[in-house]
């Protein structure tokens, strides 16, 4: 096992990544050490290498982020029992503690006291990660390769926020076509939705949200303020919309969300405000006899398991959603493409690649010539 990789971190307050090299993780008794094929970027990456508001509050450096990955086990820790060394894998970005009033009635994925990877703890854009046994996902490689596997993550938050409604037959206005705007669309269509409609700022976006499925597309700067929520009603025989999907947190899209949904109609809250938003909660709600959710990631770990038939299946097809696929050393180039709305889902890959075995042991050497072969590094 080499005793130093290269990671991506955030060594120090402001702006930037580094890409490091620091000593490969040691894992505890109830920790397996993954070897990472493929890790994807997310908006809270961007976040945190802008070091805006959010990020300068909660990020303690120095730290290794990133939190979407796959991978194969190459060591398991003595308490170990359900992985084994070898083993093609994923995780639930999200550990909780497991002992308190959420975890207990079946609500992980709102325990207050989640550690994040990539967030709280050492992340996944490094050669190796190690984390705990209980948050490992197996993938099935013949179905799952590892850029498709490390969507998983990101992709169940778009299962849980479209999927809290009955979609068949119903009309899905999506506001907001970042990534899990986009993978709602898709999740919308594939479960029978009558109609999709996309709306965002960014054109390039709106071009993948049709290869998603969406059946109309509408770019928010070309029409005034308010408009929005009127283009969603008259799609819809002006009665407004089924279901809205608000993915943004923008405002204004918050606001086209209440007024562009039927009365009687259903909202998802999926979006983050960077500040308090104003509703008029009689009007906009109450009047219209609305059902609204606010959401928040994804049920651990009932979302998996409808993430990975949907994607096995064949039923979405993720592989438009990746604009680019890059080395870890070309961190900064492709967090500037992110940033500038130039890419979609970006695939990382470590600068040492290994073959895959199949040999159950508590560890593989992988400085061992034999395992190496095809390189990651794109």
């Amino acid at each position: 096992m080499p005793k130093k990789m290269v990671a991506v971190r955030k060594i120090s307050p402001g702006k930037g990544l580094v890409v490091d090299e620091i000593p490969v993780p040691k894992v505890r008794d109830d920790e397996v050490l993954v070897a990472i094929e493929a890790a994807s970027l997310c908006g809270t990456d961007l976040h945190i290498w802008e070091w805006d508001e959010w990020s300068s509050q909660r990020i303690k450096t120095p730290l290794t982020i990133g939190h979407e990955f796959a991978g194969t086990v190459v060591q398991i820790g003595t308490s170990v029992q359900h992985v084994s060394v070898g083993d093609y894998v994923s995780a639930e970005s999200h550990i909780t503690c497991g002992m308190c009033f959420q975890c207990r009635t079946g609500q992980l994925h709102m325990c207050p006291k989640t550690r994040i990877l990539g967030v709280d703890r050492d992340g996944a854009f490094a050669e190796y990660i190690a984390l705990p046994e209980k948050v490992i996902w197996p993938n099935d490689r013949t179905k799952l390769p590892p850029e498709i596997a490390t969507l998983q993550e990101p992709f169940g938050n778009g299962i849980f926020a479209t999927l809290a409604h009955d979609i068949a037959g119903q009309s899905v206005g999506v506001l907001g076509c970042g990534p899990v705007g986009l993978f709602s669309a898709a999740i919308a269509k594939a479960s029978g939705a009558a109609l999709v409609l996309a709306v965002d700022l960014n054109d390039f976006r709106l071009n993948l949200a049709k290869k998603m499925g969406a059946d109309a597309t509408l770019n928010a700067r070309n029409v005034e303020e308010g408009d929005i929520a009127n283009w969603l009603a008259d799609a819809n025989e002006g009665y407004g919309v089924d279901i809205v999907l608000e993915m943004s947190g923008a405002p204004s899209a918050i606001d086209s969300a209440f007024r562009g949904v039927r009365n009687g109609g259903r909202i998802t809250l999926f979006g983050i405000p960077s500040s308090p938003v104003r509703i008029d909660v009689a009007e906009s709600m109450i009047f219209k006899n609305l059902t609204v959710l606010a959401l928040n990631g994804r049920r651990i770990f009932d979302t998996w398991y409808k993430t990975r038939w949907m994607m096995e299946s064949g039923v979405v097809n993720l592989k438009p959603l990746i604009t680019h696929e890059i080395g870890m050393d070309k961190i900064e180039e492709a967090m500037q493409l992110l940033a500038n709305g130039d890419a979609c889902k970006i695939i990382l890959r470590p600068n040492t690649g290994m073959d895959i075995q199949t040999e159950k042991s508590s560890s593989i050497d992988l400085q061992d010539p034999n395992i190496h072969g095809r390189v990651m590094h794109r």
